[in-house]
């Protein structure tokens, strides 16, 4: 059984498009059979449904139509442009947020695109939404993430690696890039792109855990507002407030935090800067989200971070000498220094390796240079010939 992406298109509407891209370049149909060496009969069936048309011939269709296959395979959900969304909340001014925006609508864009000609359907494993009601914020928020954890299967185990588990278990689309780094994050939802985060690789690992926490909470409670937030952004809003009780909840859940805290600090009278960046670690955000969540919770008194950082601070060479080599790589930044995303990359190249898509469609369609697109498919190429004796996969 063939399940090609061409296999897969229903006959009757790619003979559809390819009559309105003929016509739309002004041709007969005896004018487009001559050009590719079939019958006028042949390409009258083709056209109203009747025979399915062959790859070889949709490539050369695709050229006489002045197109390509992409742009005749591919679904209306390309066609979704996030950026109009976040204008009236951005004005006019916001240089770096109306850039973050744009990259994130690219990539999304670009994954769909090549989601679509490849037939892969991304599954999804959304939680429901919930509405922020009236009362205590900050209790409902708290409420939501441990059930939002339960779902998970989390319980009270540090979420760590929280960008995979969105992209795994939750089935959204997360990027983490680099850009201008007054932005920490941004989230936007579409009901045909999914659920959509872009993080700041500029940012500490630890800081983007908290973002993508915070952005989680947007999806979950306020799921059609698009978000862009910046560093230090204060809570002017009840959706912002339940956004930051969430990530905090969710990232460093109070039953957790307080059986981590008794383990941590047994025996001592005093905390410590070695049981913060114990602490900090086990649940992967800062040192001062951390101390921030103690005062919180009542287990330090308020103002502790505060006495911290006027008596010198918890410094990354303390941290260092505390952790040794259980501190956390970060392969997410490396991965951010490439022209795109992994997932972007093994997407483009499956769709090169089958015809798909040309050299330049595809560089257009990344937004990278020609020389940047054959290094990306040389590493997949490469990659692929090392993997020559692998088991095969079964589908």
């Amino acid at each position: 059984m063939n399940d090609s992406p061409l296999s897969q298109f229903p006959i009757a509407e790619l003979g559809e498009r390819l009559r309105l891209a003929r016509e739309a370049v002004g041709l007969t149909q005896k004018q487009a059979a001559d050009a590719i060496s079939v019958a006028r009969t042949t390409l009258v069936a083709i056209e109203q449904g009747q025979r399915r048309v062959k790859m070889d011939e949709l490539q050369r269709l695709s050229k006489l139509y002045q197109t390509s296959v992409n742009a005749i395979l591919r679904r209306e959900a390309v066609h979704v442009d996030l950026v109009p969304r976040f204008r009236k909340l951005l004005g006019s001014k916001d240089a770096a947020a109306a850039k973050a925006t744009e990259l994130l609508a690219n990539l999304a864009r670009a994954e769909v695109d090549l989601e679509n000609l490849l037939g892969i359907k991304r599954a999804r494993n959304y939680p429901p939404e919930r509405p922020i009601l009236s009362g205590d914020v900050r209790m409902q928020a708290e409420q939501d993430a441990l059930e939002l954890r339960q779902r998970l299967g989390l319980g009270f185990a540090p979420a760590v690696d929280i960008v995979t588990l969105l992209e795994m278990e939750l089935g959204l689309r997360v990027y983490v890039r680099r850009f201008d780094g007054s932005v920490s994050g941004v989230f936007a939802y579409d009901e045909t792109l999914g659920g959509c985060i872009l993080l700041n690789a500029n940012h500490p690992r630890e800081r983007r855990n908290q973002t993508a926490g915070h952005e989680l909470g947007h999806f979950i409670s306020v799921r059609n507002a698009p978000e862009v937030l910046h560093a230090d952004e204060p809570e002017n809003s009840r959706e912002e407030r339940y956004a930051n009780a969430f990530g905090r909840s969710f990232m460093t859940p109070a039953g957790a935090v307080r059986q981590k805290f008794q383990e941590v600090t047994a025996g001592s009278s005093r905390l410590t800067r070695r049981h913060i960046i114990v602490l900090a670690h086990f649940f992967g955000v800062s040192r001062e989200a951390i101390v921030r969540r103690l005062e919180e919770l009542c287990l330090t008194k308020k103002g502790t971070w505060n006495w911290f950082e006027e008596n010198g601070g918890i410094t990354d060479d303390q941290a260092s000498q505390v952790l040794g080599d259980l501190k956390a790589s970060d392969p997410q930044k490396a991965e951010a220094n490439r022209p795109t995303t992994l997932r972007l990359n093994l997407l483009a190249a499956e769709a090169y390796r089958q015809e798909l898509l040309s050299e330049g469609q595809l560089a257009r369609l990344l937004q990278v240079d020609r020389v940047e697109l054959r290094e990306m498919l040389h590493d997949m190429e490469v990659q692929e010939d090392e993997a020559d004796g692998a088991p095969i996969l079964l589908t």
